[in-house]
Formats: structure tokens, C-alpha cells, sequence
């Protein structure tokens, strides 16, 4: 069999020989005694030399195009002062455009500022990816590749820049990667840029989103934005005369009222125009008004009924990324409109790239939650009747893991200890909502989610505490010792103290049983350590087993860069 078989392909191959040899003679032949033959080939051999030719110009035009070039031209871009108007944007659009084509049209050796002039058209275009097909399609290979080289590093830069300009330098803080806790992993945390004595406080910030606790916004005893207490006659409420809310809410003062009003509640939980003023727009129907009024009382009802800040957190948290979009619409139709009022949440300090709150939220780490239909149903009711296009950003994944974000992220405000009043939840144990307090979820007043301190690892033995002196919501971090350059800021997310009438053991028992269920992970502290070499054996075979950290970060981000650590922290590990 093994010989048949070599028989065969020993023919083919003759074969083969064969016929490329008659080729060769019929080639000849004809290049001998067919004019016309003659002439193709000379065609076909000029055709070749202008091909080769031309690569090589392309060639030799290109070769000097560096990334180091590129990334000069795109620092160049990246400063430059842009249009601002809608109209602005337009003509700079078609101006830029224009340049590139003539520059395009010109040979090789313009192909880098044709490319730049297209990615300048590309910066301000409305839809980039769909400019890009268009671009694929009518300009030039080499130009095109030019574009998208600038394309990627200017996303590149943008992702990698984050965290040279977040958190703020203003702050005294710094996100490093680093491993906390030998055996967890590697993961994003909090250093401090200098040294710290113990009692000052390390930094300051304001919250994105807050939710009242539900006894107390029925009460009209807190505001309803701040969450600082009030006393019955300074409490401020909507005007009688303003749209009726499903939703009542009680502030402090009227600068508290204006900012709940024009951050989150008209689009939530009233029938005013989203939009600004300074945004034409045209008015809704009745119908529309009548279906929207529908979809808060629901979304209000279920709220209500489900006694969980983290439906009216994400809420919140949406409506405030719709407001700060719509805001620069504001800014670019009317310049000097619509700044960012004081005491708003922590943003990144660069000029030149203004990050938005999904930049924030994004690199944010989460546990994954089983998507609630319902509550996803509802919410995106209420966003499409007030400005219809929205539900299209809200799935049931997206919100799943925006809930999972926000409430593994959130802070429990609580005034001085804490208050002793809070009802006790309906809901199973492991169902309970946890936030981030040294003083027990049952002793907050309210819900908070803040953009640096969302950074903050937690320690059974913690470096800071939260502390909320100012009487709102408002954050500090203060240091619980002294702390070195470079040292990791970590905070008590549990009541860590020992109880009077409780053992060691059962102190620690009991707050990693709420570290567990609240936050999904076994704590690996130098406290917790410590404790555990003094188990007795009896109490070692009734220790649940160590769990391994459940919470994580998305996929997209996961590669991102978290800075270098100072210096100073090399010997601090």
C-alpha cells in the first residue's frame, strides 16, 4: 500500500514538472512571435515599476513617522483650544476635513498632516466610529493607518493619564497597585503622598450620589441632599406650586434644594423638562406627561417598598452622568454657563481631558449581583419618559453591575457615634445592604458613594476613620497614627471593637461574619492574623473556612494602569 502511494505522488509530481515546463515553452513562444503579447508585457512590467515605485515613495515618506512623532503631533492636538458651539464644531469639522483631503492629495510626504487634520475632524464628530467606517472607506490606506495610530494612543493616553490626574494632588493621595495582604492579590489602594501625624486629617470630599435612610426622609428630619439634620422650622420643601412629586423630600437650605433638583430629582421624580433652558426643546404631550408621571410613581412606590438605598443610588447616579452631559451642551451654547458648582463630588484636576463619572465608576471594583428584572424594568420606564433614548444604556447586566459598584462602594454617614433609632430591616440577614462604617450599618443615617474613598481596603486594625465633623455628608479621613510616605490608607468598613460581655474570639467571629455576607471575603489583617494563632483547637475546627475574595473589577479595566507608588513606599510593603 505504502509503495501504491508513493507511486501516485511520484506521478503527480511528474505531472506537475510537466505541465509547468509546457508553460514555459508556450511562454516563450508567444513572447517570440505574438506582438500583442509582446505589448501586455511591457504594460505589465511598467504598471509594476510605477506599483514599486510608489511603495517606495510611501515608504520613504513614512519612514521618518515614529511613535515618538506621532505622539508629538498628538500633544500638539491634545492642546490645542477647540470649538465649543455646536456651529463651532461644524465648521471646524469641514475646514479640517478640507485640509486633510488637499494635504492627502498632495503625495507621501503630506500624509502626516493630512492624517492630523483628519483626526482633528474625528475629535469633535458626534459619532467617531462612524466616522471612522466612513474614513476606511474613502481615504487613502497609508493616511488611514496614520489616523488610527493617533486614534490608539490618544485612547491609550486618556486611560493611562487617570490616574496621573485622579485622585486630585489637592488630596495628599495616590491609587497604587500593590498587595496589601500577603496571598490576595494584587489590587488598587490608597497611599499617602507625604507624612501624616496621627489626628490630621488626611483629606476632604463631597459624595456623587447620597440616599437618605427611609424612616428619616418620612420623618422631613435630614436633608434630603446633604443628609444633615434639621430642625422642623428651617427645613426648606418644594414649592407648592412646582410639579407634585411621588417623591417628597425635605432640605436643609435652598442650595441643597436647587442642587437635588437640578442633579437628580426633575429627571427622576418630576414632570419639569430635563434640559435646561438654554437647550430648545420641544414640549411634551399630555399622553407623554401622563405616562411619565406613571413610570416615577411606580418607580417611587417600589422604592418605598423595598426599603434598599441602592435602587434610588443608581438612580441618582444616572440621572447626575445625563446632568453632567447635558451641562456641557449647556456650556458649549452659552460659554460661561453651567460651571460645576463648589462642593461638588471629587473629579480628576486635568484641563485638557475632562473625565466623566463613568470614568470613575468604571475602573470601581464590584461584586456581582443577580440582575433584578423589576427593578431594572422600572427605572428604565423612568428614564425613557423623560428623555426618550436613554433605556438604551440601561440592560440588565449594565445595571447589575452598576449596583454591584455602588453598593460595594458605599459609605454609612454617621454623626458623631451614630444614632440608636434605626429600624430594623424586614429583609433576611443575607439580604441586608452593608456600607463601609466603623460604627454598624444600624447606625447610619444615610447612604453615600464617594469617587476617592471608593479606594479605601478595609482593616480590622485600620490606619484612618471616616469621620463626617462637618455635619453633612461630606467626608474626612482622618489618621488613626502616625503614617509614612507611601503608607496604604485602609479604614474599618465593620464595628471592629470588642463588645462588653464579648471575647476576643467572638469579636472576631462576629465581624468577619459581616465582612462575609457584606462584602464577600475573608479578612487577612494583621489583627486578624494575630488573633488567630491564640485559637484553641476547639475553635479552629468551628472557624469557617477562609473566603476567597469575591469582588473584582471589569474586564475592560483590568489592564489599566494605577500610577507608580512614591518613592518613599518602596521599603513599605
Amino acid at each position: 500500500m505504502a509503495n501504491r502511494s508513493t507511486t501516485y505522488i511520484t506521478v503527480a509530481a511528474v505531472t506537475i514538472a510537466a505541465g509547468l515546463a509546457a508553460y514555459a515553452v508556450y511562454f516563450d513562444y508567444k513572447r517570440r512571435n505574438d506582438v500583442e503579447f509582446r505589448k501586455k508585457l511591457k504594460k505589465k512590467r511598467v504598471q509594476k515599476v510605477v506599483a514599486q515605485t510608489k511603495e517606495t515613495e510611501q515608504a520613504e515618506a513614512t519612514s521618518d513617522i515614529t511613535p515618538d512623532s506621532l505622539r508629538e503631533v498628538l500633544k500638539s492636538v491634545r492642546t490645542e483650544a477647540g470649538p465649543q458651539s455646536p456651529e463651532e464644531k461644524e465648521t471646524y469639522f469641514m475646514t479640517q476635513v478640507g485640509i486633510g483631503e488637499q494635504f492627502a492629495a498632495q503625495g507621501p510626504k503630506f500624509y502626516l498632516p493630512a492624517a492630523t487634520a483628519f483626526f482633528r475632524a474625528l475629535r469633535v464628530y458626534p459619532a467617531p466610529v462612524e466616522l471612522i467606517v466612513i474614513y476606511e472607506k474613502t481615504i487613502i490606506e497609508p493616511v488611514f493607518k496614520i489616523i488610527m495610530d493617533l486614534t490608539q494612543l490618544d485612547v491609550k493616553y486618556r486611560i493611562e493619564a487617570y490616574y496621573d490626574f485622579f485622585p486630585p494632588k489637592k488630596t495628599g493621595v495616590s491609587v497604587v497597585t500593590r498587595e496589601l495582604t500577603s496571598g490576595q492579590g494584587h489590587r488598587q489602594l490608597l497611599v499617602v503622598n507625604k507624612d501624616v501625624a496621627a489626628g490630621e486629617v488626611i483629606y476632604k470630599e463631597f459624595p456623587v450620589v447620597t440616599a437618605l435612610d427611609p424612616d428619616l426622609q418620612a420623618k422631613g428630619t435630614h436633608c434630603g441632599h446633604c443628609l444633615r439634620p434639621i430642625q422642623p422650622e428651617m427645613s426648606l420643601q418644594m414649592p407648592k406650586d412646582s410639579t407634585p412629586s411621588p417623591f417628597h423630600l425635605t432640605y436643609c437650605s435652598k442650595a441643597c434644594m436647587l442642587a437635588s433638583k437640578k442633579q437628580t430629582h426633575s429627571l427622576l421624580f418630576t414632570l419639569e423638562n430635563p434640559l435646561p433652558a438654554e437647550i430648545p426643546s420641544a414640549p411634551p404631550t399630555a399622553a407623554a406627561q401622563e405616562t411619565r408621571r406613571e413610570a416615577q410613581a411606580k418607580f417611587a412606590e417600589y422604592v418605598k417598598k423595598e426599603n434598599r438605598a441602592t435602587p434610588l443610588l443608581v438612580a441618582r447616579f444616572i440621572a447626575r452622568q445625563v446632568a453632567g452631559e447635558t451641562q456641557k451642551l449647556v456650556q458649549a451654547a452659552v460659554p460661561g454657563a453651567g460651571t460645576t458648582p463648589e462642593n461638588d463630588f471629587t473629579d480628576a484636576d486635568n484641563e485638557v481631558e475632562k473625565y466623566v463619572l463613568a470614568d470613575h465608576l468604571e475602573r470601581l471594583r464590584y461584586l456581582e449581583v443577580v440582575p433584578n428584572k423589576e427593578e431594572t424594568a422600572l427605572l428604565t420606564k423612568v428614564l425613557a419618559t423623560a428623555l426618550p433614548g436613554l433605556e438604551e444604556f440601561i440592560t440588565e447586566e449594565k445595571y447589575a453591575t452598576m449596583a454591584g459598584k455602588i453598593a460595594y462602594n458605599s459609605f454609612g454617614v454617621c454623626f458623631g457615634g451614630g444614632r440608636d433609632d434605626r429600624p430594623t430591616p424586614a429583609a433576611r440577614p443575607e439580604e441586608l445592604e452593608k456600607t463601609r462604617t466603623p460604627y454598624g450599618t444600624n447606625r447610619q443615617v444615610g447612604s453615600a458613594l464617594y469617587t476617592v474613598s471608593s479606594y479605601l481596603t478595609h482593616s480590622c486594625k485600620p490606619s484612618a476613620r471616616p469621620s463626617f465633623s462637618s455635619g453633612t455628608s461630606e467626608i474626612s479621613i482622618i489618621a488613626n497614627h502616625d503614617l509614612k510616605k507611601g503608607d496604604v490608607l485602609t479604614v474599618a468598613f465593620v464595628d471592629v471593637t470588642q463588645h462588653p460581655g464579648e471575647t476576643t474570639m467572638e469579636a472576631r467571629r462576629r465581624r468577619r461574619f459581616e465582612l462575609a455576607r457584606g462584602w464577600r471575603f475573608s479578612c487577612a489583617c494583621e489583627r486578624c492574623e494575630e488573633e488567630a494563632q491564640s485559637l484553641s483547637s476547639e475553635e479552629k475546627a468551628s472557624a469557617t473556612e477562609q473566603q476567597k475574595d469575591e469582588s473584582k473589577v471589569e474586564d475592560s479595566v483590568k489592564n489599566y494602569p494605577a500610577g507608580q507608588a512614591p518613592q518613599a513606599s518602596a521599603d513599605v510593603e
